[in-house]
């Protein structure tokens, strides 16, 4: 027999996860600035993942500890970065370029709180004939800025090595917890008032070349962060782990 006048049971919702929620924050912000979205394979081929990217045959970062090759198909890996999206993107496009690409990347690394076997990185490249680092330091501030919802964020560029770009530069945000002040006590900067943001560059003349781009006449920058480093810096999450164990109530609180 059934009461009619016993309370119902309320039905469970779904929520969207953060990290897709993240990807579309960032896509906004850049279409705004004048962006297109790329996308480029996942399984791809050692040419585009490395060769391409002026990463040559005897670079440690083809070590199996470092890549996932496929079993059975020769010269094929699980992308190991969104870079592989940079050349096919030139290969088809006529400069001026303006492209993000945010995606699924692969590492063969030991999980722990800050690294995982997959996660997702956004890669970004701008070509032109003018285009120099003052141009990416003020595309970097103006989505910062924006993505940190804090109007004092500023930024620097420090030397960095990537292979694929010339000169390199890895890129800090000033601290928005204890805002930038050198010596405080903060768990963010741990007291030097900046934050490791991501990697950046003017893009290799190899590289430019290996999409068909005339090195001569155009130039252009690059940059790629890791979506879940950015979501751990902005919530405060500690362990990167959290973001795929499945946890409702973790998963709820954003």
């Amino acid at each position: 027999m059934i009461d009619v006048t016993r309370p119902g049971t309320k039905p469970q919702t779904g929520k969207s996860h953060i990290i897709p929620n993240t990807i579309r924050q960032i896509e906004q912000i850049f279409t705004r600035m004048g962006f297109e979205i790329a996308q480029a394979n996942e399984v791809e081929t050692e040419q585009y993942n490395f060769d391409a990217l002026n990463v040559p045959e005897d670079h440690p970062a083809r070590d199996m500890q470092d890549t996932f090759w496929i079993a059975g198909v020769e010269q094929t890996v699980l992308r190991t970065h969104t870079s592989n999206t940079q050349v096919r993107y030139m290969e088809s496009h006529e400069p001026p370029i303006r492209i993000i690409a945010p995606g699924r990347v692969y590492r063969n690394e030991s999980i722990d709180a800050t690294h995982e076997a997959q996660f997702h990185q956004c890669e970004g490249l701008v070509v032109g004939e003018t285009i120099s680092l003052s141009n990416l330091k003020h595309v970097l501030l103006e989505f910062l800025t924006e993505f940190f919802d804090n109007p004092d964020t500023n930024i620097r560029f420090r030397p960095g090595y990537f292979p694929f770009v010339e000169p390199g530069v890895e890129v800090d945000v000033s601290c928005f917890r204890c805002g930038n002040q050198t010596g405080q006590e903060c768990n963010v900067c741990k007291g030097s008032g900046w934050i490791e943001i991501l990697g950046a560059g003017m893009v290799h003349p190899h590289t430019l070349a290996a999409g068909g781009i005339d090195a001569d006449k155009y130039q252009g920058f690059a940059f790629g962060m890791g979506i879940e480093r950015l979501v751990m810096l902005k919530y405060g999450v500690d362990d990167i782990r959290d973001f795929y164990d499945g946890d409702i109530p973790f998963i709820s609180q954003f």
